[in-house]
């Protein structure tokens, strides 16, 4: 199947069966933790967007104080939607890490007040 003709059937689809199938192309995204890496001795070895010091801690955390996905995207105009898509299944995929990497940042946050 095409992209082409993978856009015409997934237009058709009434809206439950559009966020299933949304559901189902994360969950393939995130098995490979595609567009994110781990570097030792970068950013602390956590998450990051491929080729940045971007953490995905960071993105969740922007994202629970409100911020759009365009906000995102206008804030890091150097980062692609596929990037976000890659950050949110990432999340989604490894949420104790996350939850570890948010608390660790909120925690050295206090101790620098």
């Amino acid at each position: 199947m095409t992209v082409k003709e993978f856009k015409i059937q997934l237009l058709a689809l009434n809206p439950t069966d559009k966020a299933e199938a949304i559901q189902i192309l994360t969950k393939t995204l995130s098995n490979g933790s595609l567009g994110i890496t781990k570097t030792p001795g970068v950013m602390g070895g956590d998450a990051c967007i491929d080729k940045t010091r971007l953490p995905v801690w960071l993105f969740i955390s922007l994202r629970r104080q409100g911020a759009t996905d365009a906000e995102l995207l206008n804030m890091y105009p150097h980062i692609s939607a596929a990037d976000l898509v890659n950050v949110w299944a990432y999340a989604d995929a490894h949420p104790d890490e996350i939850e570890i990497a948010l608390r660790e940042q909120e925690e050295a946050m206090q101790q620098e007040i």
